[in-house]
């Protein structure tokens, strides 16, 4: 019997009883794992990315919000930032590039050969495991709300498939070299 502790749980949403400011993630956690995040075609299998994305209501409109992550080891980066609406509500999906850049602490690559191929160099480890405050600060006022984030490491299948996509070129691991 094989026993896998995951990530799923029930998509988060927002609580219209509540006035003030509040902030959602989706999903609630995520792996490390390379190809489980940034999602990619290896073989035949096509795995679709983590899209990570924080909502918000009971904001003042026509300002603008950031989302910042602080967790483990004083870590602290900026993951996405989104207009507020008329209704006072955003919604801020975290970038590709942020993905890659700021959890991944990596780089992207690309060459064209026959064809435009893009891969992720990996230069240092990712952002630490754990659980991150996720808070998101207002531009132009003093609003601020906060949730949890949990940042977990590759499970075993996300490991085989980061190995999966280094023999195929599309991650490139250029650590200690």
């Amino acid at each position: 019997m094989l026993i896998v502790l995951g990530c799923s749980s029930p998509p988060k949403k927002l609580d219209s009883s509540i006035s003030g400011p509040q902030l959602i993630v989706n999903p609630g956690c995520i792996r490390l794992g390379v190809v489980k995040l940034m999602g990619t075609k290896i073989a035949f299998v096509e795995l679709k990315p983590t899209n990570i994305v924080f909502e918000g209501s009971g904001f003042k409109p026509k300002d603008s919000v950031f989302i910042t992550l602080t967790g483990t080891n004083q870590t602290k980066i900026v993951v996405a930032e989104a207009p507020i609406q008329p209704d006072g509500t955003f919604k801020a999906e975290v970038s590709k590039l942020t993905k890659i850049t700021e959890i991944l602490r990596a780089d992207a690559g690309f060459e064209i050969n026959e064809k435009y191929e893009e891969f992720i160099i990996i230069t240092q480890p990712p952002i630490p495991k754990g659980i991150y405050i996720a808070k998101v600060t207002c531009m132009s006022s003093n609003l601020t709300a906060e949730t949890k984030l949990t940042v977990k490491g590759p499970s075993i299948f996300n490991g085989l498939m980061d190995w999966l996509g280094k023999k195929k070129g599309k991650i490139r691991d250029r650590r200690g070299k």
